[in-house]
């Protein structure tokens, strides 16, 4: 990464900040940092420089994130991707806090 290339795990951290008020707290899942919702449901978290976000399999979000170059469905294990999670990459670092509103707005 260069000098002015955007940070991703910087990124995160200010976005948890930005959405603290609203009662999100910082936890870890799938060995990454995540972000909860009040009601303590996991919806964001930071995989290898990723935002990943429960957008849900039929959401419009989910549609508009895998239309980003780079997006792709979340596959923690490898060879079963989690269609209501879309990992989203630093390039597409500009979007991240609109994703992960969307994500804490989600229907579980």
């Amino acid at each position: 990464m260069t000098d002015d290339a955007p940070d991703p795990a910087a990124r995160y951290r200010e976005i948890a900040e930005e959405l603290a008020p609203r009662g999100v707290t910082r936890s870890q899942m799938f060995g990454m940092p995540c972000l909860k919702d009040p009601a303590g449901k996991a919806f964001a978290g930071l995989r290898e420089d990723e935002l990943v976000c429960r957008l849900g399999r039929d959401s419009q979000a989910l549609t508009e994130a895998l239309h980003l170059p780079g997006a792709h469905l979340f596959d923690p294990m490898g060879g079963r991707p989690m269609k209501d999670w879309v990992c989203l990459p630093p390039a597409a670092l500009g979007h991240w806090d609109n994703f992960a509103e969307a994500a804490l707005g989600a229907e579980r």
